[in-house]
């Protein structure tokens, strides 16, 4: 009898030690995973993905605390990511934050269902990702800082600081979505300021050695590389042969400058991502990113690199000095 009563006592204890398990995982609910898809690279990526971070945590979420982040690094093969976003896709993310329009495109062919917040320097209207900034409908919306829009405003800010060049350059890469666009754009500004233009395109490391190889052939001036994320990821390589070839030029973002490039004119891309990783937070909460409209620039930044400058034989002009958010001195 004494047996039999141990031997269901022990039953009974079995069973309730394999269901606690159980019921503490029914309590503590798996943390939410967010996707993050990027045509950049980790190291050279690190501050606009601590921006992304300090978005994601103003909305009330901190990685390791209660969300996880699966990143996925094209490392500027664009070719790359519809099988990383197939892969975040296949993982059941809870949202993927695409930072770049091609990142952006192929989340969006890859999933019809999960929340996708991008961060893009195109019109996201006209890239075909929203119908609308104000209504985006559907599982995607995000931010854009209009880079390529940008283009005519920094070939005339390069003018300023080189007014006698007879000949600049344009450096941009025919991969990129909207480099038509910028091409348009550009061509038309030159046309409107008469301004003579090289364009140069490229598309690997090769091809930027070769294209600088030819500006220096062509003695050009200044050069205005345009806004992309392939060229992102090169940064350190472009602005190192820009001060070998002793070449100004001017780029979309500060992280140019601050890798030595002499200007920059563009929206602020930590506050974009930043933007960004709210938004993400915010869709994590509940909210539908049909019900969040598409967040457009408010300010748009001039650095300035005075050692740069100094390095070049340049003079910045001191009003363009005065209108400067940033001076590296």
């Amino acid at each position: 009898m004494l047996d039999a009563r141990r031997r269901q006592f022990i039953t009974l204890l079995s069973g309730a030690a394999a269901a606690w398990p159980l019921a503490a995982r029914a309590q503590h609910p798996a943390m939410p995973v967010i996707g993050f898809l990027s045509v950049r690279s980790p190291g050279e990526s690190a501050s606009v993905e601590a921006a992304f971070r300090k978005g994601l945590s103003e909305s009330g979420f901190v990685e390791g605390r209660n969300v996880h982040i699966a990143f996925r690094w094209a490392e500027g093969r664009y070719d790359r990511l519809p099988s990383l976003a197939a892969d975040l896709v296949s993982r059941q993310v809870a949202v993927i934050a695409a930072l770049s329009s091609p990142a952006a495109l192929a989340a969006k062919a890859a999933t019809s269902t999960i929340p996708v917040v991008f961060n893009v320097g195109v019109d996201p209207v006209r890239a075909g990702l929203v119908p609308s900034l104000n209504r985006p409908g559907g599982n995607v919306t995000g931010v854009t800082f209009l880079a390529p829009a940008l283009e005519p405003k920094r070939l005339g800010l390069l003018r300023e600081v080189i007014p006698q060049s007879d000949l600049v350059a344009v450096l941009l890469n025919p991969n990129y979505a909207a480099a038509e666009v910028q091409l348009k754009d550009v061509q038309e500004a030159t046309r409107t300021i008469g301004q003579q233009t090289l364009i140069l395109t490229a598309t690997s490391d090769t091809e930027i050695d070769t294209a600088f190889a030819t500006l220096a052939q062509q003695r050009v001036g200044a050069l205005m590389v345009c806004a992309d994320p392939f060229f992102d990821v090169k940064r350190e390589r472009i602005v190192a042969l820009a001060t070998r070839h002793h070449v100004p030029a001017i780029y979309h973002s500060r992280e140019y400058v601050v890798a030595g490039g002499l200007l920059s004119y563009g929206a602020s891309l930590t506050h974009s991502y930043g933007e960004a990783g709210r938004y993400a937070g915010r869709i994590l909460k509940g909210t539908k990113p049909a019900d969040l409209p598409v967040m457009q620039p408010t300010k748009f930044e001039l650095a300035i690199n005075l050692k740069t400058a100094r390095m070049l034989g340049l003079e910045i002009p001191p009003t363009l000095l005065a209108r400067a958010d940033e001076v590296i001195e």
